[in-house]
């Protein structure tokens, strides 16, 4: 059984990682459309705000703080999604981070945060989701990267916790749309760099501040090709025209494909000093902002 998805306006929809960044973008662009959002980030003042703007706009909007490496707080999510909308429609794991540093020099602890919420982060909302979504049918969304297939150094645990996601993804695909015939969309969305704060919210072991390699995309990009995801479908689906090249490189050329990643060890770093090497890998961010420097919030 193909799963049935409705229109935007008609939607409930679960967002994680909703307080800054692809979250926000598509948490304002799903509202404009008419979607009611279940807004789940660490950041409880961020939430509020956001969900106050959306609801003063016209649209129904509730927020949930949580951590998404936590499972029974996901499970908690989606009772909350359900007690006050009665269903789910979507559900998009989102939240994610970085840590810019080479692999030798990470510290295990914080190699293990960032999978909480990267890898475990998507399984956890996936497993809260699943119940709903295959009783009444509906999208799973999760966002990977495309270093779910090729990899960038200085960000080596980033792209291994992406490539975990991928392979997590793949798997429920078979188990839920082709072993249980159920009705759920179960998709991959894979972007390129994205001019988000996410450099900004990157743990960072650099003696200067992080970047992504260019060229960026517009987060909207993103929050279009995810917003298409939950009413279309669809398996994986590239964003950006360098997601597409760098993820068919890595598949019909690896070799080559490591010497081009092997390129963008200084287009990661810009030349001033790290302004905040902490980053939220351990704290919740607070900025509330889609883009990162390259473009103004407007």
């Amino acid at each position: 059984m193909s799963a049935s998805l409705k229109p935007l306006n008609e939607q409930v929809i679960v967002l994680t990682g909703a307080s800054s960044g692809i979250g926000l973008c598509t948490a304002k662009l799903a509202a404009a459309r008419g979607a009611r959002l279940v807004l789940v980030a660490r950041s409880e003042a961020t939430l509020q705000d956001l969900a106050a703007q959306l609801v003063d706009a016209g649209g129904e909007a509730m927020h949930v703080v949580a951590d998404v490496g936590d499972r029974e707080r996901m499970l908690f999510v989606a009772q909350e999604a359900i007690a006050r909308f009665g269903r789910i429609d979507t559900w998009i794991n989102n939240a994610g981070v970085s840590i810019f540093g080479r692999l030798d020099e990470v510290s295990e602890a914080d190699s293990r945060r960032l999978f909480d919420t990267n890898f475990w982060g998507v399984v956890n909302g996936s497993l809260a989701a699943l119940p709903q979504l295959k009783a009444n049918g509906g999208a799973l969304i999760n966002v990977g990267s495309e270093v779910s297939e090729a990899v960038v150094p200085l960000q080596g645990m980033y792209s291994a916790s992406k490539h975990a996601v991928k392979g997590f993804t793949d798997a429920l695909r078979v188990e839920v749309e082709d072993v249980d015939k159920a009705p759920v969309s179960i998709t991959l969305i894979q972007p390129t760099a994205v001019d988000t704060p996410y450099p900004q919210h990157a743990k960072n072991y650099m003696d200067r501040e992080p970047k992504l390699p260019p060229p960026l995309i517009d987060p909207e990009e993103v929050a279009e090709a995810i917003l298409k995801a939950a009413t279309d479908g669809g398996r994986d689906i590239k964003v950006g025209a360098m997601s597409v090249v760098n993820t068919t490189i890595a598949k019909l050329m690896p070799s080559l494909g490591d010497k081009m990643s092997a390129r963008r060890m200084e287009s990661q770093q810009e030349n001033s000093a790290p302004s905040h090497p902490e980053g939220t890998l351990y704290e919740p961010g607070k900025t509330g902002l889609i883009y990162g420097h390259a473009l103004d919030e407007s």
